[in-house]
């Protein structure tokens, strides 16, 4: 869909033509500021433009896609009623400002908190008060590049295989965790260390 009518389509109010736009990954970020802002009441946009910043931002490669409009829709999708969803979306988002994260980190849906938890922009002291959060919200941070080593150590010896699984594949995890997880009793998790151990060599 061209600009112009995208434009047309805001003028209009044309919902359904819009969502479609926002479908779009490749869409211009200053064009999805535009579709934002008349229609932040309006709950399918306000989770379609949430679901557009996820889309093209990338985990791996964190530059990936940052601008100020990133980050001004990101502070601006964390404090809409709109849709619970885009909370989600933004609590994850590796563009998330640190402060927006603090502020999500004491949100009241466990799943929000969880999504801070795996967050790689989260500050260290919020990560390790997590530790003490219900498990859905600890277990995030066993692939979290920013968790302290202390508590990796911990999440080492974890029951649930997800979280060593989470653990062996953190680009972050010390050799000496790696190296336990070698002689996991689940192979899966110790072939993800093995992997992880091999790609550092």
């Amino acid at each position: 869909m061209s600009e112009k009518e995208i434009l047309d389509a805001i003028e209009k109010r044309d919902e359904n033509r819009l969502l479609e736009a926002l479908d779009e990954r490749e869409l211009d970020i200053e064009l999805v500021k535009k579709i934002y802002y008349p229609f932040k009441d309006h709950k399918e946009i306000v989770g379609q433009v949430a679901m557009n910043l996820s889309l093209r931002t990338s985990v791996y490669d964190r530059e990936k896609e940052y601008s100020e409009t990133m980050v001004e829709l990101l502070r601006d999708l964390a404090v809409n009623e709109a849709d619970m969803g885009a909370r989600w979306a933004v609590a994850k988002n590796p563009h998330t400002p640190q402060d927006v994260l603090i502020t999500l980190a004491s949100d009241e849906v466990n799943l929000v908190r969880a999504l801070v938890a795996t967050n790689p922009n989260t500050p260290a002291s919020i990560l390790e008060k997590f530790f003490s959060d219900e498990k859905i919200v600890r277990d995030g941070l066993s692939g979290n590049p920013s968790t302290p080593v202390k508590i990796l150590k911990i999440l080492a010896d974890d029951a649930d295989k997800m979280v060593r699984m989470r653990l062996a594949e953190n680009q972050n995890a010390p050799l000496d965790i790696l190296e336990n997880l070698l002689q996991d009793s689940d192979p899966n998790v110790a072939k993800a260390a093995q992997v992880n151990k091999e790609a550092r060599a």
